[in-house]
């Protein structure tokens, strides 16, 4: 088949959405079918490198940290893609990349399956000083974007229920994004953790609690530092992987109270496996994920998740087995005091971990959308020889 990807977020960038292009443009390529991408450009020229379009955009940074707008449809690109004509159309952003979608749909008579990423709805303070109007605003858009898509992908069944609650009427398909485990497999280069630790002074005696992920508002980093503040124990680190708007805030209040921190900055990804097995065990007190792509990489690592109960994790993090799900702060302290001074159980959670982490591999990932995109390709087909 010939499939069209439209994301307004693409390599070199870092994030859950960029993961899950990458991963599924390559198991697609894996499986024989023929792949184009679609995306901005980082400045206001349009250009072609290899499979991928990459269309002239402006920077919409005071929208949201690092977004971008596409600024002018590149006719020739339109026309290449027209004649090439794929065979569906998988969408992954609802803003400049859909409106490309959209069109070629259109013109083409090509179906739009579209994958619903991001809640928006805890996203509403970069654009809303209202959050009932905030919600609002997503609700209508939303419904907007998926009466335009033959086939919705929720990353998780979180996500489903929150279309429903949004009343889409779109067919919905729950399909995980995968992991490439293959890079979690590898043994690490022969004392390369151990440099590592040298490098940012990772003191061996502490149970090292890692957060590898965006640094934002909507990742409650500062309620994360708070709760292992409240907990109490001198022999924990916090190692903070990532960057994003909420960086110094973050810093700022682990200094305030007391935390002991370590904070690398961004890693290029393909590092991310190491800085991973740094970890005893992954912790975070964000809700707005819609899938917890960090959670299955920390598993696939051996890393235990202790993470703010979320329902898209449900059936993932299985308490006392390879993490927990807490319920507050008192929560938190409890779990990891169990954690941190039981060897026995810290072992049995890596082992169960790893365990866990097979059920989310690349290739079932891969699979599962090429099973949906021939399915929909036969609705499509069906629906033209009735009329």
């Amino acid at each position: 088949m010939k499939v069209l990807i439209t994301t307004d977020w693409y390599a070199p960038v870092i994030n859950g959405v960029v993961t899950s292009v990458l991963l599924l443009q390559r198991e697609l390529e894996r499986l024989g079918h023929e792949v184009r991408v679609v995306t901005l450009s980082n400045s206001l020229h349009s250009y072609k490198d290899g499979p991928v379009y990459y269309m002239g955009s402006v920077s919409a940074g005071k929208i949201y940290p690092g977004a971008r707008l596409r600024i002018s449809q590149k006719h020739s690109m339109m026309r290449e893609l027209m004649a090439w004509r794929p065979d569906v159309i998988h969408s992954q952003c609802e803003f400049s990349s859909f409106r490309v979608a959209y069109a070629l749909s259109n013109r083409l008579g090509i179906p739009i399956i579209h994958t619903y990423h991001t809640v928006y709805e805890d996203y509403t303070h970069y654009f809303s000083p209202s959050v009932r109007v905030g919600r609002y605003v997503v609700s209508a858009f939303s419904r907007w974007i998926c009466r335009h898509a033959a086939c919705i992908v929720a990353p998780s069944r979180k996500v489903e229920l929150l279309l429903r609650n949004y009343n889409v009427r779109a067919p919905i398909q729950v399909i995980p994004t995968g992991v490439d485990l293959s890079a979690y497999r590898e043994t690490p280069a022969q004392g390369r953790l151990e440099e590592l630790r040298r490098r940012w002074h990772i003191p061996e005696d502490h149970t090292i609690l890692l957060y590898l992920g965006r640094m934002a508002k909507e990742k409650n980093l500062e309620r994360l530092i708070d709760q292992i503040a409240a907990a109490g124990r001198r022999d924990v680190t916090l190692l903070l992987v990532g960057d994003g708007p909420d960086r110094e805030a973050a810093l700022d209040r682990a200094l305030e109270r007391g935390v002991d921190v370590i904070y690398t900055g961004m890693v290029p990804h393909s590092e991310a496996p190491d800085y991973y097995r740094l970890g005893d065990i992954f912790v975070t007190a964000s809700t707005s994920e819609t899938q917890g792509l960090t959670y299955f990489e920390a598993l696939a690592a051996g890393v235990p998740v202790l993470c703010l109960r979320d329902s898209c994790v449900d059936g993932v993090v299985e308490n006392g087995v390879n993490g927990w799900q807490y319920e507050d702060g008192a929560d938190f302290a409890a779990r990891l005091s169990a954690f941190c001074g039981d060897s026995g159980l810290r072992r049995r959670m890596r082992q169960a971990a790893l365990a866990s982490s097979e059920q989310f591999s690349a290739e079932a990932f891969g699979r599962a959308a090429e099973a949906l995109y021939r399915s929909v390709a036969r609705e499509e087909l069906a629906a033209v020889v009735n009329r």
